[in-house]
């Protein structure tokens, strides 16, 4: 067999970048497809990545800046303490309609042009939950059209299609308050259809969490196999005929197998296969999560702060902001999401929106059965603290986390100014005030600890 040589190098944020251009360009070129007036400045790279290769198509290797000064130097700085952060801007340097790359102008979606910023500056509602010294980003008001529609679509989905849940749990779905979740964190979706792709896999996952983890049947005693067999709806089994009808009649078998296999079906309909191994992998990260902290509840393990931040990087919100350009309509290419830059943006992301879950079910959790693991009953065992002051350090992790999130986010949009890098930062922004939001206001499942 004749030597393979080296393998290639992985590609820099740059060459990504230039690889993507070059290869939009081309293929435009290619179907005869016209360049509109200004697509050349939307598809501008910074200077140092202009070189692309000649294979990628004629007239490509330079491309003109341009975009740089669009980008801005940073996102809103950190608020006082105990005062929420200003709403974040929309200057203006996401691209909208058909002029930008891997924007709406790459999608064949209806999309309505985005509501405008009020003209007051936004608060939050006036019986949502505050949180002192907690920083965080006022969301405007979710489009109660969508937020009824998505709320109908989701619960008819749920009862009809896939039998999720028995007659006595239905309050607890309603004030689960999906649709105004999806429609706070995915408010630039084209359309309903696409906040229903958001929607289902939430379900899923949330009826995964409750029936295999959490105290609606769930158990750390054989959580492997169970969560092993619920993946197999998301990364479907390869066997043989005469072992494959078993498996895909087992997807059936429960709730939760049964919600991940048809949430799984209509998103892979929307997503590139690109988008779907992403959320796949995503996926194998939450309950690698899930396992890490069962195992602790098994031996009775309290880990140190920086294990369950490890456990917590792992089991977290992770696979919702990143599925935000599937949710818009759009695709992130697959080089550009997996850069070091853009997967520590995205752990941030999903490590300070699951510390807010932490602090906002802190009594939720402490009123259940059993010890259940969150930050402030961590922090407060390994470093001697109150209760309050637990808590209150709880806070100060997830500021730090939450500036950090930003301070990545701005180097990257500076960094790589492509338009589909931008408006992807942009999105997972708001997919995190959305999800701050959706925890702040809903008073059905959470209450405050009352330690002021």
């Amino acid at each position: 067999m004749p030597d393979p040589g080296l393998s290639p190098l992985q590609s820099s944020l740059p060459g990504a970048a230039a690889s993507f251009t070059a290869r939009v360009l081309a293929d435009a070129a290619a179907h005869g497809i016209a360049v509109p007036q200004g697509l050349a400045e939307a598809l501008t790279v910074p200077a140092e990545v202009r070189t692309v290769p000649a294979a990628a198509g004629p007239d490509v290797a330079d491309v003109p800046a341009g975009l740089t000064s669009e980008v801005p130097t940073g996102l809103p700085a950190a608020g006082t303490s105990g005062v929420a952060a200003p709403p974040r801007p929309d200057p203006g340097w996401v691209p909208r309609g058909p002029s930008g790359l891997g924007t709406a102008g790459l999608s064949l979606a209806p999309r309505a042009e985005p509501p405008a910023l009020p003209a007051e500056p936004l608060t939050a509602p006036a019986d949502a939950l505050i949180i002192p010294g907690l920083y965080w980003h006022p969301v405007p008001e979710p489009d109660p059209v969508r937020v009824e529609e998505v709320s109908l679509r989701v619960k008819s989905w749920a009862l009809d299609e896939i039998q999720l849940y028995p007659d006595d749990w239905e309050g607890d779905f309603d004030g689960f308050h999906t649709g105004r979740y999806m429609v706070a964190c995915h408010p630039d979706a084209p359309t309903v259809d696409h906040l229903m792709v958001a929607a289902r896999l939430m379900v899923a996952e949330n009826a995964v969490d409750d029936c295999y983890c959490e105290d609606l049947g769930g158990s750390p005693v054989g959580l492997g196999g169970r969560l092993l067999l619920a993946h197999t709806a998301l990364d479907p089994l390869h066997s043989t005929a005469e072992y494959q009808p078993a498996w895909a009649e087992s997807l059936h078998a429960d709730a939760p197998r049964r919600a991940y296999r048809s949430a799984m079906e209509y998103f892979v309909r929307q997503a590139t296969p690109s988008q779907a191994d992403r959320f796949r992998h995503d996926m194998a990260r939450l309950h690698l999560g899930y396992l890490a902290e069962a195992a602790w509840d098994e031996t009775n393990h309290v880990p140190e702060v920086w294990e369950y931040l490890a456990m917590r990087q792992f089991n977290n919100f992770r696979p919702c902001p990143t599925i935000t350009d599937t949710v818009g309509g759009y695709e992130l290419p697959a080089d550009l999401h997996a850069q070091p830059a853009m997967q520590r943006v995205l752990a941030l992301a999903g490590n300070a929106s699951t510390i807010v879950n932490d602090l906002y079910s802190y009594t939720k959790e402490l009123a259940s059965p059993g010890r259940h693991m969150n930050l402030p009953v961590v922090l407060a065992d390994r470093e001697s603290l109150s209760e309050k002051d637990a808590y209150l350090k709880a806070v100060e992790v997830h500021n730090d986390l939450m500036r950090d999130f930003e301070a990545a986010s701005a180097e990257l949009a500076a960094a790589c100014p492509v338009p589909s890098v931008v408006r992807f930062l942009k999105g997972v922004a708001v997919w995190v005030d959305g999800n701050h939001y959706w925890h702040q206001t809903n008073t059905y499942r959470y209450s405050l600890p009352d330690f002021w």
